[in-house]
């Protein structure tokens, strides 16, 4: 179906669906890379109107990815909850904007956003973030409440986890232990201690795996352990007995790009039965961790939608939630700089990235974290990073990423360190996960409000893994 609008004596015209959800797009550079941005700040503006006339249902009826050629598209078709989705079927996309701010402001606000999310498709979702300015993101964001669990509680109102990622070039044993010792003795680990390894080896991943076991049960930590590796190879570890906690896998937003990483739905499906097999988990069974990221599928050229045009990369991003919403997960969490400034360029589009990623995944129903991230040749920088933690503190995130020193000196990209964590928690009155300040308070690490007190790490109660 083409759509046209009329601005000041001169009329743009957009050839379906999916031309309207690029142009309508605030500017990025990976939409301008794929041929899909809007060419003028006007043309942007008239997508946008467009949009927001479009009922809710238009995005029943027309596809941004043919339904017969994509299994994500079936997923999404296929498990739409048309009961939740009644309350709000009448809404056009600004409809739902304006229905969204109003729970904002009224007392049953955070039951009424859950009670319509399984009603809501990605593209609905990112259609409306489209609409909606920084503060709409971050209003709407922080009155939605998703928990979930593993031996720690994520999600919880007034908490922020963190997932420390010691991540060493060799795997060396000792610069783990050192970067994991740092982070624990300032208060992150709660969400997860996530490891990216060096190479996919099953050995080398059980050794890590290993590691980080015996630390959690000799200082007896509330915790949950993750080597990143792929699906496939953590499958046949659960098989060999290794202690595997969650299940970690990249996914994206096309079945083409899902290829890509080496997975598809059936895949994912086995790697979450075969974690939830274990029975690992203490306060709950949430076993997934699931990583994304703006671009991914464009990257693996896999970003082609309807009538072979290329759909924006923040609609396919949304995407990849449904994908991840399947599989309830313990984490899932947008690496939003990491792929670098062909997708997006500087500091302002990597904030309006993170916070609408955050928005939407949080809007389907995911505990959503975010790896406030950018690499070394993006126009960004940490004053960037600072902003966009602040403001993802505001939103309500359920998780952030920590490094030692905020530079990871495996992946080669700038994060967040130990210390940023710590000044956004007393900035906005955070505190950890619960099972993890209390553990922290029982071995005198932190006070009665949580916060994490000043210890010499030869008089810790971790000394024994600064020993070694």
């Amino acid at each position: 179906m083409t759509y046209h609008q009329s601005i000041r004596g001169h009329t743009y015209r957009f050839a379906n669906l999916v031309d309207v959800l690029a142009k309508a797009t605030p500017a990025r550079s990976g939409d301008e890379l794929a041929g899909c941005a809007a060419e003028s700040d006007a043309e942007r503006a008239a997508a946008a109107w467009v949009l927001a006339d479009l009922p809710l249902t238009t995005f029943l009826e027309e596809m941004v990815v043919p339904y017969e050629d994509d299994e994500v598209t079936r997923l999404i078709i296929d498990g739409h909850d048309r009961a939740a989705f009644a309350p709000i079927s009448h809404l056009t996309v600004g409809g739902l904007r304006d229905w969204l701010l109003a729970q904002v402001a009224g007392p049953d606000g955070a039951r009424n956003l859950h009670a319509v999310s399984a009603g809501l498709t990605p593209e609905m979702v990112a259609a409306v973030s489209k609409l909606m300015r920084n503060q709409d993101l971050i209003a709407v964001a922080r009155h939605i409440e998703v928990i979930s669990r593993f031996r720690t509680t994520i999600g919880l109102p007034g908490r922020l986890s963190t997932r420390l990622q010691p991540n060493h070039p060799t795997d060396d044993p000792r610069g783990i232990a050192a970067g994991l010792l740092d982070g624990l003795l300032l208060g992150c680990g709660d969400a997860v201690v996530g490891i990216n390894p060096a190479t996919d080896s099953p050995e080398a991943t059980a050794a890590l795996l290993h590691l980080i076991e015996d630390v959690r049960l000799r200082f007896e930590i509330p915790m949950q352990s993750c080597v990143l590796s792929h699906v496939t190879t953590t499958i046949e570890l659960i098989e060999r007995g290794v202690p595997v906690d969650l299940v970690f896998q990249s996914v994206a937003g096309t079945e083409g790009a899902n290829r890509g990483f080496g997975v598809d739905l059936a895949l994912l499906r086995e790697g979450n039965e075969a974690g939830r097999s274990l029975g690992r988990g203490t306060v709950g069974d949430n076993v997934m961790y699931l990583e994304t990221g703006q671009g991914s599928a464009l990257s693996a050229g896999a970003h082609l939608g309807t009538d072979g045009r290329p759909v924006d990369q923040q609609t396919l991003e949304t995407r990849a939630y449904a994908v991840a919403r399947d599989l309830q997960p313990l984490l899932v969490n947008t690496v939003v700089g990491f792929i670098g400034p062909e997708y997006l360029y500087d500091g302002k589009q990597i904030i309006r990235a993170g916070l609408e990623d955050h928005f939407c995944g949080k809007l389907l129903g995911l505990p959503m974290g975010v790896d406030v991230c950018y690499t070394n040749h993006a126009e960004a920088d940490q004053n960037d990073m600072d902003t966009l933690l602040s403001l993802l503190g505001m939103a309500g995130v359920a998780f952030v990423i920590t490094v030692p020193g905020a530079d990871d000196i495996m992946l080669g990209y700038q994060s967040l360190s130990f210390h940023d964590v710590l000044y956004v928690r007393e900035a906005l009155n955070l505190r950890a996960a619960p099972e993890f300040e209390e553990w922290m308070q029982r071995v005198g690490m932190a006070d009665s409000a949580g916060r994490v007190l000043p210890l010499d790490p030869a008089a810790s109660p971790l000394r024994g893994l600064a020993a070694s």
